[in-house]
């Protein structure tokens, strides 16, 4: 059973005056202890970002970078067809741009985690992980890359030594191979069933899949996003129950090789 756990959520999903999700962010933002900021690509702008640090710093939680696909459009959830070093060289703009507001703010930038479509992409394509995992040990090798066990990203960044942070999705399905099932849109859930699902999880270290079979899983963070509907309830209810369970909320164990 694991004694303490990193809480993180996607924040900074807007752009301009257009809201996705429900809008919480700054409700969620004290309850978890790191959130992953998008950074234009696929959400965002300037003043979302800079508002979305500022609330972190306040609160005391970790910043990581959320690069996604250059798809504003759809939010990031296409499949965008390009070469691993473009890519790369579109994850490093969007990381630079938030590292200066991360600057600004007197803090250090926490950790990379790539968004939606991407993050399945890292997570299936070894040339890209490789690519990006090779940059970010150029730039900050004690970046740590978010990602989840059995996926090309993680054997390379053990295979690189480069420093890494396996998660859990509170509220995505799983597949009987221990993998997301990719959606557009997730469905609705109740806070009980996802703080029940995490609990399970953080106690045995199993998940049920969607056929119904229960497989291991092993993980430092727990992701609940804060698009899905419900979103603050889904968060408060994982935190609650955690926290009453003798589980802590705390910034993740960083492995690294």
């Amino acid at each position: 059973m694991k004694d303490r756990i990193d809480l993180n959520s996607d924040m900074g999903e807007c752009f301009g005056p257009w809201i996705i999700g429900d809008g919480v962010d700054d409700e969620i933002m004290p309850l978890i202890s790191s959130c992953n900021i998008a950074a234009g690509f696929h959400a965002s702008d300037p003043n979302i970002m800079r508002h979305s640090v500022e609330q972190a710093k306040k609160h005391g939680v970790e910043v990581g970078v959320h690069p996604g696909f250059r798809d504003l459009v759809g939010f990031g959830r296409r499949h965008i067809v390009a070469s691993a070093s473009e890519l790369v060289n579109d994850c490093l703009y969007q990381l630079g741009a938030l590292r200066e507001f991360v600057s600004l703010n007197g803090l250090k930038l926490h950790h990379f985690k790539p968004h939606g479509s991407l993050y399945i992409h890292a997570t299936k394509n070894r040339e890209f992980s490789e690519a990006i995992i090779s940059t970010l040990q150029k730039i900050d090798s004690n970046l740590p890359i978010y990602t989840m066990e059995n996926t090309e990203t993680i054997k390379v960044a053990r295979e690189l030594k480069h420093p890494y942070v396996r998660e859990f999705y509170g509220d995505r399905d799983y597949g009987d191979d221990g993998q997301l099932v990719m959606v557009r849109r997730a469905r609705a859930y109740t806070p009980d069933e996802v703080a029940q699902k995490v609990l399970l999880a953080c106690k045995e270290g199993v998940v049920q899949s969607v056929t119904g079979k229960m497989i291991e899983i092993d993980f430092d963070s727990v992701c609940i996003h804060s698009d899905t509907a419900g979103a603050l309830s889904l968060i408060s209810a994982t935190r609650d129950l955690l926290l009453k369970s003798g589980i802590k909320i705390e910034k993740p164990i960083i492995h690294r090789g």
